[in-house]
Order: structure tokens, then C-alpha cells, then sequence
């Protein structure tokens, strides 16, 4: 069976879940997940996993993120996008200028706390938050500290502008977006969202579903080049116990590492307290 990630470019009205679907018959396999869900009007970067690539989804989920986003001004909805239900609308208010927009948008770099929309995939006792709002159940939804990396306004229009941000994982643009027209005195709410990257999965190099549907294998990228983690090459000696997890003594820094025997990936390992142990295997035996 193939084995390897899929840099799916994920088009709108298509959930992530109707992605992994349809990799699903064009890969033949049931072991096959995504990582980082994706709004279905949302479009871009949507890591697959196909085959043993299912176990390393994980590390993905760690790795920061790049979105392109447009920000409506005037409008703001209850979802926090187009889909919601109008909540508070302006009419005859002017934008800043790109200045002034750059100069807000510096206030949100670094550690933030944020409060996702209802109308968000967060499980709340174990359903969806936006299950439950859709039903007008009443529930709260937890604060949670992310990190804004990079928050640059590319243009601006009449009524909304677009901007690029690089964030780090569980990050809510809709919440961001809301969040930046408050700090403007603008209701404001996500008109479109494009994610252009996930940790070394970027939108220059990412296919579509009518790529696959003719050439599905020629476009698996090895499961090793997609973790963003740095190498580590382990003694041929020590291959053996390393594989059936027992510990390896390493004069390293507490960290997870992508461990190889020469050139072949072996799995990932991780560093602590001065032993190497393994944390997830592509190979378990040495013969394969």
C-alpha cells in the first residue's frame, strides 16, 4: 500500500471530511485522515494522510499556520462569517488607512486569548460547538491563548481589507477578524479564508482533486519531509532497541526528533532526560 501525505488544495463548499472521502476511493484504503479541519467555505492548504502517514497526523496539528483572510467592515454575524445570521450592521463609516489598520494590527501580535465562535468545530461535552448552536442550546465556549506570528494588511477596499496571517495552532480567524474591527469601533466579520500554509505544506506546491483523479501516487510526499521536526541518526547498534522502544542514551536537548539509520526514516523519537525512545514508527522491523 502507498504511504505518504497529500498537499490537498481544498476547494469551497467541500468539507474536509467530503476530502477525505474522495482521497479515500482514489487511494483504495481506509487509512486515510486530515489534519486541520477546514470551514467548508474556507479554501486552501489541507494536509491528507494516506496509509502509515495516518499515525504522524499529530505532529501537524502542532505546526503553525498562514492564512490570507478578508475582513468585511460594517457587518457582523453570529458565526463570524457570510454563513452566519446578521447580528449588527453599520452603514456610512469610513475605513482607516492602511497606516492606521497596520498600526491596530501590531497590538495583536504575540500571546493573545481568544474566544472562538459557537459556530466552531470545538467539542463541548463531546458535540460540536456549532451542533449545539445551530439547536439554540446554550453552552460557553472556553478561552484558550494563541500566538499571532505575523498580522500584515495587504490591501484595502471600500469596506473590507485583506490581510495575510502567520499563527500558531488553534487559531480562529473569525475570531480574529471580529476581534480587529472591535479594536476599529467596526462591527466586522471573515468575508473569505484562504489557508496558504501548514508547517512545510504550502499552497504553491498543493494539487487539486482533479490532479489526483489522474495521477493519484505521483503526487504522495514522503512521510519524513513532511514533519517539520530536525533529523537525528541513530548508531546501527542501536536501530534494534529503538524499534522496540527501549531507551538510547544521547548527549541532546529535551526534544522530538525524526530519526534515521543512514538515510532511512526509521520513525519519530523523542529526547528526554538524556534518552532517545521512539514515539511513533514508519518501519518496525529492520527487514522492511
Amino acid at each position: 500500500m502507498n504511504d505518504g501525505f497529500i498537499n490537498f488544495n481544498k476547494a469551497a463548499g467541500m468539507t474536509s471530511h467530503d476530502a477525505v472521502n474522495f482521497l479515500r476511493k482514489i487511494f483504495q484504503t481506509k487509512k486515510i485522515g486530515h489534519g486541520g479541519t477546514l470551514d467548508p467555505s474556507a479554501v486552501g492548504v489541507l494536509p491528507i494522510a494516506v496509509g502509515r502517514a495516518a499515525k504522524f497526523l499529530e505532529y501537524l496539528a502542532d505546526c503553525d499556520k498562514t492564512y490570507r483572510a478578508e475582513i468585511l467592515f460594517g457587518t457582523q454575524t453570529d458565526s463570524g462569517d457570510l454563513e452566519g445570521k446578521i447580528i449588527s450592521q453599520i452603514e456610512n463609516f469610513s475605513v482607516p488607512t492602511l497606516e492606521e489598520l497596520q498600526n491596530v494590527a501590531k497590538n495583536f501580535l504575540g500571546e493573545i486569548e481568544q474566544t472562538p465562535s459557537k459556530f466552531s468545530a470545538i467539542k463541548i461535552n463531546g458535540r460540536k460547538a456549532y451542533d449545539l448552536a445551530r439547536k439554540n442550546i446554550d453552552f460557553e465556549i472556553p478561552k484558550r491563548l494563541v500566538k499571532i506570528y505575523r498580522f500584515e494588511i495587504l490591501s484595502v477596499e471600500k469596506n473590507f481589507v485583506t490581510a495575510e496571517i502567520d499563527c500558531s495552532k488553534g487559531t480562529y480567524i473569525r475570531t480574529l477578524a471580529e476581534d480587529f474591527g472591535k479594536s476599529l469601533n467596526l462591527p466586522a466579520t471573515l468575508k473569505s479564508l484562504q489557508r496558504i500554509r501548514v508547517g512545510n505544506f504550502t499552497l504553491e506546491k498543493s494539487v487539486t482533486l482533479e490532479d489526483l483523479k489522474i495521477s493519484p501516487e505521483k503526487f504522495l510526499l514522503p512521510i519524513e519531509d513532511c514533519l517539520t521536526f530536525e533529523k537525528f541518526f541513530l548508531p546501527a547498534h542501536r536501530i534494534k532497541a529503538f524499534l522496540n522502544g527501549l531507551p538510547t542514551d544521547v548527549r541532546e536537548e529535551n526534544k522530538i526528533v525524526k530519526v534515521y539509520s543512514d538515510e532511512k526514516f526509521l520513525g519519530v523519537g523523542k529526547i528526554f532526560n538524556g534518552e532517545l525512545r521512539s514515539e511513533k514508527l514508519k518501519i518496525t522491523e529492520l527487514s522492511v
